[in-house]
């Protein structure tokens, strides 16, 4: 029996004592069925607010052991995963006032800097690898489109636990290979994203192997809570709105729940509207949201989104077309008074090569989709004078060399010296905002 911390199921309220008999029950509660656990702790709470007085250097989010579910730290499987870095990025809030006359402040959360896989999966990887290792796991499962499976593929890898990691058939190479070198099974499905979940939880119950509940596993939940617990670290305040690209949703619920968690420290005047940004061409959940809306949310609303069978997304890694967690990000939205938005996918290089031309930060599809989601909210005024904005940027552009290659529009193919176009940064800059502000 655990002594830290303990399950809830948020559906009847039964009570699991750890993370062995969790796995015991095949990952579900044995009262009513479903898989969505709270996990609550018996740490004093005045410890994780002296946690977020801490200003010297944090390497991991292991920095928050006592709120965390592992309960011997000689168990943590680490690779320098760090934290997030979160800047504050003024030339948006100029940017805002002068052109959409919003003042606000603008911050942007950052996960290419660490050493592990350089996406905010990391996080997810190594208390998923800690965990597995400290109950004596293994073999393990996951599917993914591709940031999930290179986190888990490294951490497990480490831990020394065997890892099938079931991805669709038009996965990036650059994925594939990742796994594979790791020394991990990468299993290629002829189908969806959808189709290679069915794939493996067909494989992992006819094998008795333990796989990943998705978004609400408390392996990803527990981690990815402590975006918040950084920013109270690391800037001193909250947002008012948070930015997000949206996949399957495990972002916005663990942001919640650590909301949850801080709420009786009474050091956070109010929970953020959650603006979550779907690519154009892989968009259930916007869909749902905005037939919803037009119906002014009529009694069971929540369960009605479509299923898109083998989205064209370029945007791999937010390619869920069957919005499982839909109903839950839904109530979210709702509740925070946010919204689910899609962004044009044909405009996302053109947010790539701003972004780089003003920070040096190279970026991928997914944060350009996110970052593409604040312009056009600053556009239908979704975000308001003095309010705190959070910008999830969740991936740097190392495993998307597809998408490296469309930053370039700044060039001169010649024959001679003589055929060379002088050019001028200013007026660069002024052809990239166009594009972006038009």
């Amino acid at each position: 029996m655990s002594q830290k911390y303990f399950f809830v199921c948020r559906n009847c309220g039964h009570r699991i004592e750890s993370f062995d008999e969790w796995f015991r029950l095949g990952q579900k509660c044995p009262e009513c069925g479903k898989n969505f656990i709270d996990t609550k702790y018996t740490t004093d709470l005045d410890k994780l607010k002296k946690l977020f007085q801490t200003k010297e250097d944090v390497k991991s989010l292991w920095h928050y052991f006592d709120f965390l579910p592992l309960n011997h730290k000689e168990n943590i499987v680490s690779a320098g995963e760090g934290v997030p870095q979160i800047d504050r990025w003024q030339f948006l809030e100029e940017v805002a006032s002068k052109e959409f006359n919003t003042k606000c402040k603008v911050y942007v959360m950052r996960h290419n800097t660490g050493n592990a896989t350089r996406t905010f999966k990391d996080i997810a990887g190594t208390l998923a690898a800690s965990v597995l290792k400290e109950c004596g796991i293994n073999e393990y499962a996951v599917a993914s489109t591709g940031n999930t499976a290179n986190a888990f593929s490294h951490y497990l890898a480490m831990a020394g636990i065997s890892l099938y990691v079931f991805m669709p058939e038009d996965a990036v190479k650059e994925n594939i290979a990742s796994v594979s070198s790791y020394g991990q099974k990468a299993v290629i499905c002829k189908g969806d994203y959808a189709f290679a979940k069915k794939i493996a939880g067909e494989f992992t119950a006819k094998n008795n192997i333990l796989m990943t509940i998705g978004n609400t596993d408390p392996l990803r939940v527990e981690a990815k809570k402590t975006w918040v617990y950084e920013w109270l670290r690391q800037v001193g305040e909250t947002p008012t709105v948070y930015f997000q690209a949206l996949s399957g949703g495990t972002g916005p619920i663990a942001v919640e729940k650590a909301y949850d968690e801080i709420e009786p420290l009474g050091i956070v005047k109010q929970r953020p509207r959650y603006i979550s940004v779907q690519p154009s061409l892989c968009d259930p959940m916007t869909q749902a949201w905005e037939k919803a809306k037009a119906n002014n949310f009529p009694e069971g609303w929540q369960n009605d989104f479509p299923k898109i069978q083998n989205p064209k997304t370029k945007v791999q890694t937010l390619a869920t077309g069957v919005p499982g967690t839909y109903p839950i990000i839904a109530d979210i939205t709702k509740n925070s008074n946010g919204e689910i938005i899609s962004f044009d996918e044909s405009r996302l290089v053109d947010i790539a090569r701003l972004v780089t031309f003003k920070t040096g930060e190279k970026i991928g599809p997914a944060s350009a989709v996110a970052m593409g989601g604040f312009f056009d909210a600053l556009k239908k005024h979704l975000v308001k004078d003095g309010e705190i904005v959070m910008i999830n940027m969740g991936e740097g552009v190392d495993r998307a060399s597809f998408f490296l290659q469309e930053y370039v529009y700044n060039e001169d193919r010649v024959s001679s010296a003589d055929e060379i176009k002088p050019f001028s940064r200013k007026e660069l800059e002024f052809r990239l905002w166009r594009n972006i502000l038009k």
